[in-house]
């Protein structure tokens, strides 16, 4: 694609655009794989802060770098036209993401100050971008300065935090995160007249959760690097691996999640949200499980799995399954105007789950794998056969 050295901001989306079709550029993809670090190091961390503190400051920490991406994605959405000026501002933003990958491990130590600031320097950054949108779509005035006002609040908390001390500065950065993520809800109608481009938004939260996938596929690699080439080390990683591609295959071979959607109805605007902040969960436990697969197989040399990685694997697929529930639910409800898919396998396969990770104290590595392998097997099976 020929990139135009100026070109404004002009409206993408909504049906008085006649644009109906359209994809991420190669630009976007490029700006997602400063995420595949930070997604990297939010996975380390977890790996090395299991307990249920630890579990609560890897999603705490997780949120925000999640809503760094959504903040990027949603004005490229809806304004990008891939000028040079909007290349320039988003690398500038790579650079503060960068900062918050270098600083997440210790985001909630002795990082906490360069992580707040790392953050309000994304956010900055996109409230330029607003700015400039600002200037040369006025049509859409009230739609930004909706979001300029509720995101520089939620920044400007962020900012006042690093002069804070501990435990205070997070009670901020809660605050602020409630700020951030209620602004786009507050804006309901005016969202509505402005709905971000119901093609292009699918498709890249799809490549958001193959950031995440990818994270558990290096997960498996991991965990099998240092062990012995036995027939038993060998199925305990192929049965992570099974478990990852049945979590892709769960998301992303459902004819309802990758329709388009033909218009963004405000009598169904809810159930949008629902579809776009389950996401969020839905990233934090593929990731999670991601550490879970890799504990498993790396420490399958040993007689009994610890209590703290049979749970941090099996909740996190149990989670998994409980917000791709919620995705289907959400999206099947869009597409159909309305129709509900009470499908309650997903449901039930979490709930046999969460029975294995209580009474399965004793079990293998290779048999406790397994069955997580077989059961997520089986939820694909059932959404293949009613796609017939």
């Amino acid at each position: 694609m020929k990139t135009n050295i100026w070109q404004p901001p002009r409206l993408r989306a909504g049906a008085h655009t006649g644009e109906e079709e359209r994809h991420a550029t190669w630009f976007e993809l490029f700006y997602d794989l400063i995420f595949v670090v930070v997604v990297a190091q939010l996975a380390d961390f977890l790996k090395h802060h299991l307990s249920i503190s630890g579990f609560i400051q890897y999603i705490f920490l997780f949120i925000p770098v999640w809503w760094s991406w959504v903040g990027a994605t949603f004005y490229a959405t809806r304004f990008d036209t891939d000028d040079l000026g909007h290349r320039v501002l988003t690398i500038v933003q790579m650079f503060a993401v960068m900062a918050l990958a270098v600083s997440v491990s210790n985001g909630f130590d002795k990082s906490s100050v360069a992580f707040a600031l790392s953050y309000v320097a994304v956010r900055t950054v996109l409230m330029v971008q607003y700015a400039r949108a600002m200037y040369y779509v006025r049509e859409a005035g009230a739609l930004i300065k909706g979001y300029t006002m509720g995101f520089s609040i939620a920044a400007a908390m962020w900012f006042v935090s690093v002069f804070v001390p501990s435990p205070y500065r997070f009670i901020l950065w809660g605050m602020a995160i409630i700020v951030d993520y209620a602004t786009p809800l507050i804006l309901g109608k005016v969202q509505v007249e402005f709905p971000p481009h119901l093609m292009h938004l699918p498709e890249r939260f799809g490549l958001f959760i193959i950031i995440v996938l990818g994270e558990s596929l290096s997960g498996v690699v991991r965990g099998i690097y240092n062990l012995s080439w036995n027939p038993a080390s060998l199925a305990t990683a192929g049965m992570g691996l099974s478990i990852v591609i049945s979590l892709w295959l769960m998301y992303f071979e459902n004819p309802d999640s990758t329709d388009m959607w033909d218009t963004l109805q405000e009598q169904l605007f809810h159930t949008y949200n629902l579809w776009i902040y389950s996401h969020l969960p839905l990233a934090i436990f593929i990731t999670a499980s991601a550490v879970g697969v890799e504990l498993i197989i790396s420490s399958s040399a040993n007689l009994n799995i610890p209590d703290n990685v049979r749970w941090i694997f099996c909740g996190s697929v149990i989670c998994c399954l409980i917000t791709l529930w919620i995705v289907r639910f959400a999206s099947t409800t869009i597409v159909s105007k309305g129709k509900r898919d009470h499908d309650i396998l997903r449901l039930a396969t979490a709930g046999a789950i969460l029975i294995l990770a209580i009474t399965g104290k004793h079990l293998s590595h290779l048999a406790t794998i397994a069955i997580v392998a077989v059961m997520s097997a089986v939820v694909v099976a059932a959404d293949l056969y009613k796609q017939k």
